[in-house]
Formats: C-alpha cells, sequence, structure tokens
C-alpha cells in the first residue's frame, strides 16, 4: 500500500517530513490538507489535528521527527538520515531538537502573538523570545564553522530540521551579516533539490504568513 502523508505545502513541519521522502525519492501520496476531506481524515487519525501525520497502512505516524524515524527503519532509501554511528546518531537528534525547539520554537513565538487580540499579545516575552534566538544563532554559527551540514559528512535528520527552522526563522529575525557560517548554511540547505523542491511548493501558500511574507528566498 502506497504511503499518505498528511500536511500543508507552508508548514515548517511539513516541509521536514517531505524532505526525506523527496531525498529518497519513496513514493507516497500527499494529502494536502487545503482539501476539507484530507482534513476530515487527519482529525479521524489523531484528534489533536496537528500535522504532519504518516499513514503506513493500518498505521499512523505522528510528529515530523518520528515520521523520519520510521522512514528509515520501515522505508529506508539511499540517503539514510539516522547515521549509523551511534555518536553520530545521538548527534544529529541533539541538533534536531535543537532545530525545532530553540529555532523554530522561538520563530514561532511573534508569529503566534501577531494573531492574539491586541489585549493578549506579550511584548516583554516576545522580546526575550528574540534575544534567546540571537544566542541561537551564534552558537550555531561556530558550531557551523567548520561543517557543510549539521552532523558528520552527509545530510541527516538534523538537516531536515535545520532546513524549515532556518527558512522561516530568518523571515522572522533576520540572520545577521556577520553570522557568515550559519547564512552559508542555509543557503546551502536552500539550495539542496529537496529543500527547493518544499520552497517552490510552498510559494503558492505565502500570503499565509500573518507577518507578511518578505520579497526574497
Amino acid at each position: 500500500m502506497t504511503l499518505q502523508l498528511f500536511g500543508h505545502p507552508f508548514s515548517s513541519y511539513t516541509w521536514k517530513a517531505l524532505i526525506p521522502l523527496y531525498e529518497n525519492g519513496t513514493p507516497f501520496i500527499f494529502r494536502n490538507l487545503e482539501d476539507a476531506e484530507a482534513g476530515a481524515e487527519l482529525e479521524a487519525r489523531w484528534p489533536l489535528k496537528l500535522f504532519p501525520i504518516l499513514v503506513d497502512g493500518d498505521r499512523t505516524i505522528v510528529e515530523a521527527t518520528a515520521v523520519i524515524e520510521y522512514l528509515q527503519v520501515h522505508h529506508p532509501g539511499p540517503v539514510a538520515m539516522i547515521p549509523a554511528d551511534p555518536d553520530l546518531a545521538v548527534q544529529a537528534r541533539m541538533l534536531d531538537r535543537i532545530f525545532d525547539n530553540h529555532v523554530m520554537g522561538l520563530m514561532q513565538r511573534p508569529v503566534l502573538n501577531s494573531l492574539l487580540p491586541e489585549g493578549r499579545r506579550d511584548p516583554i516575552g516576545l522580546d526575550e523570545a528574540m534575544a534567546k534566538l540571537d544566542k541561537v544563532y551564534a552558537w550555531l554559527d561556530t558550531y557551523l564553522a567548520d561543517r557543510e551540514w549539521a552532523v558528520g559528512d552527509a545530510f541527516t535528520l538534523a538537516d531536515c530540521a535545520a532546513a524549515p527552522s532556518l527558512f522561516y526563522a530568518d523571515w522572522v529575525r533576520r540572520i545577521p551579516e556577520a553570522l557568515t557560517h550559519l547564512r552559508a548554511y542555509r543557503a546551502r540547505l536552500l539550495a539542496r533539490p529537496s529543500v527547493a523542491r518544499c520552497v517552490e511548493e510552498a510559494r503558492p501558500y505565502r500570503g499565509y504568513f500573518p507577518l507578511g511574507a518578505p520579497d526574497r528566498d
């Protein structure tokens, strides 16, 4: 039975699951949540309605990181997203959490804040979040100084998390010019065919970005 991925082309975490599928040429059906029927089936399978989810026969896998781990085990391809070396695997999983929690998580604060009624917005918390994002940017710039990809010499789970995180984070909090290693890494990610495909497929939906999408990328 063909795999099904439920998600939205503009969703950062949907990108994260799409990237390994594209990297490995894995056959699948994309269930775009612009379609009401796909949305209803998503809710029936995962009542929290968070996406992406992967459906493989009678199995439903939720959370993008778990989707990537599942693909590695049950539908492996030439590009291994979890390194065989156990130490590198730990590092890949660590960077995955850093990009999800401390880049994407912080980047989402101003987006979510902008959707709240004026009286419920939190400018102090927003400033604190952006200060933390600046610290993460600086740490990543140092970490990436002598690296092409996030872990080892190959494209991994960590890069799947990094691509959408840095793509959208730079829209919200521009990566400073001085952080040349981080900026170059973001550029390498966006030039990767699997990531470039996600960018192009999301382009028609840029009007959805609450803060207004910049005229670049």
